[in-house]
């Protein structure tokens, strides 16, 4: 933890209430987001309750699995899911625009740039925590390699056709999830923490009712009491007034109320499988039917607080102002979503188990790569973010005191202007340091050449972006009295070197997929069980 976050920590504490963080919003949010507030089954994993999903806060879609060891009802229960999900995706995959990229010319080896179709806009997938990620990713896993009737008409327990396609599409977004600044798949409670900074520990802020009650707390009340209250206070029945939604549900809840509803919901259906008649079938039926509805009833009410709450974060979060690079990640992830929407609609199989030594280099490299965009970029669009580099040394803000002309050696002389700085920032220089501003978006480079004064004044030396000719370029060097902040970490990350295509991977690596590799992945083995 940074000493602004902690500083902050504690003037949340002394405050009663959560500090800002930021001063713009640092992701993107899409006018029109898929909200989806899941609930799984306790004592197996990745079983689904219910959810409720959708794009309207007045109107979300309720799901449940009345019995969620039915592998049957499950499979209902995804059916339906993906009839809401899957609209969602395609409404953003029809509309397109025309874009260019530079790509490998195959003849000549050289890079050229091509017009492709890039989506105007890409889906966006909300979820109340970072356990619901986990749960999207873990769905995506369960559903892609499913078989469905018209893939396999022999297999066993086949899956309705759109189930392995949410699957594929699940499965993209928990990957996309995994890349810093990508906002196709977020975390209400992540988004909050990022902007907010509350007097509890980070754990704590995945409870998103307790972290809401830190940001906005009621009228007389500490962030500290309301959010205890969020997170322990039960009404007359034993259960949770404010259900996290985790998505685990409280033990209290699946004792008292979901276990005797589900029996009940059992006991219903084994009555109607024995019915002799059609009066008593009828009658049976309606018995059934209210089961269900209980059950429906239940999930809602664990469902809805957390719904509410998400629509909640996403009020708060639209009152910020949109960061400067925040709409330049989000083409990014346009990017990713239309090379998705191509490699589905190409026929290409879904994503396997287990990557190859190279793609897991090239998603390890893009990671690192993109966290350290990420955190520069934060930086430059938030004067609050820059405070915390600033703190840490890795940056320095101040007034221009002196501006001396000079020139490099050589043939051809290029201006490298002197320019003393006086800062009251203390950060980490050697010797020749390389320094970064930013200049009309791009970076302009200096050389650290002296320190002066006990280190209040620096001496930099301009190295670049001031043009062709003897003189600088207007505006391209600080003039004296100019406030100038540099930084010493890079604005642009730079590509890796580029690593061996599969086919030549080292025998140490995994070796060549060869024949045995060529073989698409299988589908998972049925089970007796058939978990998800």
């Amino acid at each position: 933890m940074s000493l602004i976050a902690t500083l902050a920590r504690l003037e949340a504490v002394r405050a009663g209430r959560a500090q800002p963080a930021a001063t713009v919003r640092h992701r993107h949010l899409s006018d029109r987001p898929l909200v989806f507030v899941p609930l799984t089954t306790a004592g197996e994993a990745g079983a689904p309750l219910g959810a409720l999903v959708g794009t309207d806060r007045d109107a979300p879609r309720l799901l449940a699995v009345p019995q969620p060891r039915d592998r049957d009802l499950r499979f209902a229960f995804l059916a339906e899911l993906a009839d809401v999900v899957l609209p969602y995706v395609d409404a953003h995959a029809g509309v397109v625009e025309a874009a260019e990229r530079t790509e490998t010319d195959p003849e000549t080896g050289k890079r050229v740039k091509v017009e492709v179709e890039l989506c105007a806009d890409a889906p966006q997938l909300i979820v109340p925590s970072r356990a619901g990620i986990d749960f999207v990713r873990l769905l995506g896993r369960s559903m892609r390699f499913r078989r469905t009737a018209e893939q396999d008409p022999e297999t066993p327990y086949p899956a309705p056709p759109r189930v392995p396609l949410l699957g594929r599409w699940l499965t993209h977004f928990g990957e996309r999830a995994r890349v810093p600044g990508s906002s196709l798949l977020l975390a209400m409670s992540d988004l909050l923490a990022r902007h907010w900074t509350t007097g509890q520990s980070s754990l704590e802020d995945q409870h998103l009712g307790a972290l809401l009650a830190w940001i906005a707390p009621p009228e007389g009340v500490s962030g500290a009491e309301a959010a205890l209250r969020a997170e322990l206070a039960r009404d007359a029945d034993g259960q949770l007034e404010c259900p996290p939604a985790g998505p685990a549900t409280d033990p209290a809840f699946d004792n008292r109320l979901l276990a005797p509803a589900i029996e009940r919901y059992d006991r219903a259906r084994a009555a109607l499988a024995a019915a002799e008649d059609g009066a008593r079938a009828d009658e049976r039926l309606g018995a059934l039917t209210a089961a269900e509805d209980q059950i429906l009833a239940l999930v809602s009410s664990r469902t809805l607080p957390t719904w509410d709450k998400v629509w909640d974060g996403l009020d708060l979060l639209r009152a910020l102002p949109e960061g400067a690079h925040v709409e330049e990640r989000w083409t990014r992830d346009r990017w990713s979503f239309t090379g998705h929407r191509d490699r589905v609609l190409a026929g290409e199989p879904p994503q396997p188990r287990r990557d190859d030594a190279v793609t897991a280099a090239n998603k390890l490299a893009t990671r690192e790569r993109e966290q350290a965009r990420l955190d520069a970029q934060e930086a430059l669009d938030d004067p609050l973010v820059m405070a915390g580099r600033r703190l840490a040394g890795e940056a320095f803000a101040g007034e221009v005191t002196d501006v001396v002309m000079a020139y490099s050696e050589g043939r051809r002389p290029s201006p490298r202007p002197l320019v003393t700085v006086r800062t009251d920032d203390r950060p980490h220089l050697g010797e020749r340091a390389r320094v970064y501003r930013s200049l009309g978006g791009k970076p302009q480079s200096a050389e650290f050449v002296a320190a002066e004064e006990d280190g209040t004044l620096l001496v930099l030396r301009v190295l670049d972006k001031m043009g062709r000719g003897k003189e600088p370029e207007a505006g391209s060097v600080p003039e004296k009295g100019d406030r100038v902040c540099f930084t010493l970490f890079e604005h642009e990350q730079r590509g890796g070197a580029k690593l061996p295509d599969p086919e030549d991977t080292p025998w140490t690596h995994g070796g060549p997929p060869g024949e045995a590799g060529a073989v698409p992945e299988v589908a998972d083995p049925v089970t007796e069980e058939d978990v998800l």
